[in-house]
């Protein structure tokens, strides 16, 4: 047996050709797809339902993130009035306390600022109260509001999700009405799984959407909870001493 080049002679005439050596080592490749072409493939094989889920998405993380950095703003800036007023009322300087209120356009400045003003031209407890508390619901709307639309969200795009899945489904059976019965198995299952995809993707959006309005719901429960603590510091401040009004 003698070797030629790429080619191996045997003796009795029959030659057999090989591979040279980076022929010899070389392996198919083996194409590995990244993750974006997985989310574009999952994203076209899901249908037309796909897109209204896509925008419901969109518009649930805007709200989210506007309703997140609203809140720690105004958490903010009342925990700065608040620290001011306490100091003011501590010393006992209620017209500066009241000045502040006056002039803060903090949640729990307008809050207080609503007690202050009834308490000028009453004395009762009630009555001054009733006017923090008109303060506060003129407030809580503003810190609640959007905040709800998450949970709506995360129900409708879930709804889709199972929709795109029933009209699938109903496709996917239509489609093999007429096939070959040897290939209806095949066909029906790569259907199937088509549709499964709107819901999938139905439940991914839902399920985070709904996570965001726990927390900005509790986020919003906080701040409402410390403005009602401040202003029952302060009813109590200010029926309790019967402070003279001021000028």
């Amino acid at each position: 047996m003698e070797e030629n080049g790429s080619e191996i002679i045997t003796t009795d005439g029959s030659e057999t050709v090989l591979m040279d050596g980076a022929e010899m080592l070389a392996t198919p490749e083996v194409h590995d797809p990244s993750l974006y072409e997985t989310v574009v493939t999952f994203f076209q094989s899901g249908g037309p339902f796909m897109i209204p889920i896509a925008i419901i998405l969109a518009i649930g993380i805007a709200i989210a993130i506007e309703r997140y950095l609203y809140l720690s703003a105004s958490r903010a800036r009342n925990t700065l009035a608040w620290n001011k007023l306490q100091s003011a009322l501590a010393s006992g300087n209620l017209s500066q306390a009241m000045g502040f209120a006056e002039k803060s356009k903090a949640a729990v400045s307008r809050i207080i600022h609503y007690g202050f003003l009834r308490a000028k031209s009453s004395r009762r407890r009630d009555d001054v109260e009733i006017a923090m508390e008109e303060g506060l619901m003129e407030v809580l709307p503003k810190l609640e509001k959007r905040t709800h639309y998450l949970a709506t969200f995360a129900n409708i795009a879930t709804l889709l999700g199972l929709l795109g899945t029933i009209i699938g489904l109903i496709g996917a059976f239509t489609s093999i009405a007429e096939a070959n019965p040897a290939d209806k198995a095949d066909i029906l299952s790569a259907n199937i799984s088509v549709a499964m995809n709107t819901t999938a993707f139905g439940l991914m959006v839902g399920i985070p959407l709904l996570l965001m309005h726990a927390w900005l719901s509790t986020k919003t429960t906080e701040i409402v909870d410390s403005l009602e603590m401040a202003s029952v510091k302060v009813l109590n401040f200010v029926t309790d001493r019967k402070p003279a009004p001021a000028p």
